[in-house]
């Protein structure tokens, strides 16, 4: 413990969650350790459905519906979309019934079984009853009140747990602190997450013409611990009584259910589209690399990514003026921004350290032949092959 007490005091967290950052430290490691734990091949093979809440959980409560109801209906009827029609991708559910499942437990069930994609589903409240559409979440830092509110009210389902304190490292669901603690812990999977949270809102706004509210970051810790993409649904507001009325009916739980199923359908077909691509590339003997005057120039090339998100920057440069050589790429419906281009991987790890020195702490190495992003793996087999 004495050795997390002093990096957590490197990080000045707050004495009293040093318990929970030590937790969030040793998942770091445990990932890191472990590897590419989920999605390690090129193809989505199985998905872990979750419905919020359950049992003596009731969720949020509308004037005629209760959260656990809604989100299991919804949830079976996702997991039967995907069954009758991607027959080669296994569908778990961490509950079929009305249980009380912890949240750990939740993330165990998606871990063990080698999730390629976890998707938890709820529904939210307001104490006005007039916000109402849908909202998608991944595992990160809150931007405003309202998105730590939502976190704290779904968290609260750790209070129906018995051994709450010691499976979450003192985490306190009403403390601002344990919230930003938890945020240190950033998803591996953080760009695939947004691509799929996007995929989502967009089904909700253009084909279940629905009230898209958008994607956000926040600490739920039904995400902390899952090692692959996941994503956490708002299905709509329970203190509304048009959009109750809507996510009680079946063709309302059938439409967002479709939704749902549309967007891990289209991220499944990109995902394995692009590893095929990848895939095909490097199988075929490269050919040969012209060198440049002083001989060192390489057709594959090292880049920093830095930062993901759903918007094209005009001017990156001045959104980012302490890096240089900036580009991007795109992948689904999100741009990767990246910094340099280095004809070694020991030069663009040098780079990768100093970028996370300005605030970066995400940054990471990319590999790039004839132009198309490829695995580090796959750029030394190319490299090895010259």
């Amino acid at each position: 413990m004495t050795f997390f007490a002093n990096i957590a005091s490197k990080f000045k967290v707050n004495p009293y969650n040093v318990g929970l950052f030590t937790s969030i430290v040793f998942c770091l490691f445990l990932v890191q350790s472990q590897g590419v734990y989920a999605q390690r091949g090129a193809r989505i093979r199985t998905v872990v459905i979750d419905a919020g809440h359950g049992g003596k959980d009731p969720g949020a409560l509308g004037r005629h519906s209760r959260e656990k109801d809604i989100a299991l209906a919804v949830a079976l009827k996702v997991g039967y979309y995907i069954k009758h029609n991607l027959k080669d991708v296994r569908v778990i559910y961490t509950r079929a019934s009305d249980r009380f499942i912890p949240l750990y437990r939740r993330a165990e069930i998606a871990n063990k079984n080698h999730a390629d994609v976890f998707i938890s589903i709820h529904c939210n409240s307001n104490p006005s009853s007039k916000p109402y559409g849908a909202e998608t979440y991944v595992m990160g830092l809150h931007k405003n009140a309202a998105n730590l509110q939502v976190a704290k009210t779904e968290n609260t389902a750790i209070l129906y747990e018995d051994s709450a304190g010691t499976a979450y490292g003192g985490f306190d669901v009403n403390s601002p602190q344990s919230y930003i603690n938890l945020s240190l812990f950033q998803n591996t999977y953080l760009a695939q997450s947004l691509n799929i949270a996007h995929k989502i809102e967009n089904q909700f706004k253009y084909r279940a013409g629905r009230k898209a509210r958008g994607v956000y970051q926040a600490g739920f810790l039904v995400l902390w611990r899952t090692t692959m993409p996941s994503v956490l649904v708002e299905l709509g507001y329970l203190s509304n009584p048009k959009e109750e009325a809507f996510l009680l009916s079946k063709r309302g739980q059938s439409f967002l259910a479709s939704a749902i199923y549309r967007a891990f359908k289209s991220y499944k077909i990109e995902f394995e589209k692009e590893n095929a691509i990848a895939n095909k590339r490097t199988d075929v003997k490269p050919k040969p690399v012209k060198q440049s005057k002083t001989g060192t120039a390489s057709k594959v090339e090292y880049r920093v990514q830095f930062y993901t998100s759903a918007h094209l920057f005009k001017s990156p440069q001045k959104k980012f003026p302490q890096l240089s050589q900036i580009s991007h790429y795109r992948s689904g419906s999100v741009y990767k921004y990246t910094s340099g281009h280095y004809s070694s991987l020991k030069l663009a790890v040098r780079m990768q350290n100093k970028i996370r020195s300005l605030g970066y702490k995400d940054a990471f190495v990319v590999a790039f032949y004839q132009g198309k992003r490829i695995s580090i793996q796959q750029a030394k087999k190319i490299e090895i092959r010259r």
